[in-house]
């Protein structure tokens, strides 16, 4: 993989679909920016989903033992707030499953939950780097909580795109850097 360079605070968007390798090239990222990373893993543990335990565990063995990784399935606006301020590099995996672990909110808390995202990314002083899944480039879900999530990440996904100041589509074995190569839709 190819380095990007290092340059003074970012929010990065790194998005593609499942076993794309998105994990890794925000891994790579956050050691390209030569900063102490703190690594927010969004995920639950399940003693009882043992291919979901195996996932988690190949994520934990591919982090230098000197990262800081924080367990945190919801409360990821007030994170952000509290650590975004210092000199390091937030990583942020993921976003679609943080969503998953909140997705019962009605629309107006989820509302709230994502402008409150939205303002402590705008807010953080740090590096963050949030990795983020693809859905929707296919079948339209036949259940109602199939087509909640799709929607609501596909616009989580959007907001927070649109204020990044790279995102990076990780798909295919390749990494295309869409904010060089496209325009952002700020409708």
């Amino acid at each position: 993989m190819n380095s990007p360079q290092a340059t003074s605070k970012k929010l990065i968007l790194v998005t593609g679909p499942a076993r794309s390798g998105k994990s890794e090239w925000a891994e790579n990222l956050a050691i390209s920016s030569h900063k102490q990373v703190i690594y927010i893993a969004t995920s639950q543990v399940d003693g009882q989903d043992l291919e979901w335990q195996t996932r988690i565990e190949q994520h934990q063995n591919r982090r230098p033992p000197d990262w800081t990784t924080l367990e945190i399935p919801v409360k990821l606006s007030e994170t952000l707030t509290t650590y975004a301020h210092q000199d390091c590099c937030i990583l942020v995996d993921s976003l679609g499953t943080w969503l998953a672990n909140i997705l019962s909110q009605d629309e107006p808390a989820w509302n709230e939950t994502l402008a409150a995202l939205i303002e402590a990314l705008l807010k953080a002083s740090s590096d963050v780097i949030l990795v983020g899944e693809e859905t929707g480039w296919g079948v339209v879900p036949s259940f109602p909580i199939g087509r909640l999530f799709r929607d609501r990440l596909g616009h989580l996904i959007r907001r927070v795109g649109v204020i990044s100041q790279s995102v990076y589509l990780v798909t295919g074995g390749h990494v295309l850097n869409l904010s060089a190569l496209g325009t952002p839709l700020n409708i």
